[in-house]
């Protein structure tokens, strides 16, 4: 049987996604152009396609919430930011972040 690395490597990029989002919201309120470019600079890149639902399901699970603010370029800027609740959750996601990563280097360590 042939293991899809790709696959992996998908599966290892949903699971900290949400993380980094939160990393970039708790410095301050950001639009999904600037989180995207803040992305592709930590070289994950990933779509409005792919960052849209998840910003949504952050934000009806509480934990982000958006604001309108105008532009000098266009309509209005949806910016969002980490709520309270949001920064629980990413005190939490620091916690298992460090547990995992602490898990892999001891396992690199070993034989």
């Amino acid at each position: 049987m042939e293991i899809n690395t790709e696959n992996i490597k998908s599966q290892m990029r949903k699971g900290y996604l949400e993380y980094c989002i939160l990393l970039i919201l708790d410095k301050k309120p950001a639009y999904v152009s600037d989180i995207i470019q803040i992305l592709k600079e930590a070289k994950l890149i990933v779509v409005e396609g792919t960052l849209y639902p998840l910003l949504t399901r952050l934000k009806n699970s509480g934990f982000l919430e958006y604001k309108w603010q105008e532009s000098t370029q266009g309509p209005p800027r949806k910016y969002y930011e980490i709520t309270t609740k949001g920064k629980e959750l990413l005190n939490e996601l620091k916690i298992a972040w460090n547990e995992i990563k602490n898990v892999v280097e001891v396992v690199k360590e070993i034989n």
